[in-house]
């Protein structure tokens, strides 16, 4: 088994699409409309083999935020730093002891942590 896809709700899908490839730096991989009112957008981190994907038709827009996905980075400074740069709204560093998180929510409220292991 294979995690490979995570759907996110989104109320504003050119907005949600925008703010991660933009300003998070995500990969488009697919932004299609195969009929009847559905359009789907597939956006994947760099390095990641896991995607999330946003649209019409795919989630229910009105569900609650996705809270907690992790993003798991080699240099949180660095990440944080550019993330700030584009213009996302990132949370401190903390450290839990060999552990460093950072967080951020996308404009619909899915929150995101960035979490830096120490190897």
């Amino acid at each position: 088994m294979r995690l490979e896809l995570v759907p996110l709700p989104s109320t504003d899908v050119d907005r949600s699409k925008a703010f991660y490839v933009d300003r998070v730096g995500f990969h488009l991989d697919h932004d299609i409309e195969p009929g009847n009112g559905m359009r789907i957008v597939q956006l994947t981190p760099p390095g990641s083999a896991c995607s999330i994907v946003v649209g019409v038709g795919i989630s229910d827009p009105t569900s609650a935020p996705v809270h907690g996905i992790h993003l798991v980075v080699d240099d949180l400074d660095v990440v944080r730093d550019t993330l700030v740069g584009n213009g996302v709204d990132v949370s401190g560093i903390s450290d839990m002891g060999g552990v460093r998180y950072a967080y951020f929510s996308d404009p619909d409220g899915n929150s995101w942590a960035l979490q830096q292991i120490s190897r």
